[in-house]
């Protein structure tokens, strides 16, 4: 098992800056895919960004240029650098695991979740 805890949202001004953190604990995850994804209100969860075990990384072309997953294995985090943040980016961004460490575009292909911390930017 593994568990996720997200930290690092906050009410923000468009255009400030964020960076968020997923602490994971139970087991490694240097070999997992890891993702973030975020939901809005009234809105269906999405896909930000994914991050597999070699270093691969995939975003939104929403968020393309102005976010950035990385993760640090040896303290087994996950993180995700946001700039130029606008109102669109407000929402719940959630830490994913995929234990088959192939990253996915899609929600249910990742087998652990973190609760959530709430990103909300000002216009």
């Amino acid at each position: 098992q593994v568990q996720l805890v997200e930290s690092g949202g906050g009410l923000v001004r468009t255009g400030d800056s964020l960076r968020l953190s997923c602490a994971a604990s139970g087991r490694s995850i240097s070999d997992y895919a890891m993702a973030w994804f975020r939901q809005a209100a009234g809105k269906e969860r999405e896909f930000v960004a994914t991050l597999n075990s070699a270093g691969s990384t995939f975003y939104a072309d929403s968020v393309k240029g102005r976010f950035t997953i990385s993760r640090d294995n040896a303290k087994n985090m996950v993180y995700l650098q946001m700039i130029s943040l606008k109102p669109d980016d407000t929402g719940v961004y959630y830490c994913a695991a995929d234990y088959s460490g192939r990253p996915s575009l899609s929600a249910r292909r990742y087998d652990y979740w973190g609760q959530g911390t709430q990103v909300t930017v000002s216009s």
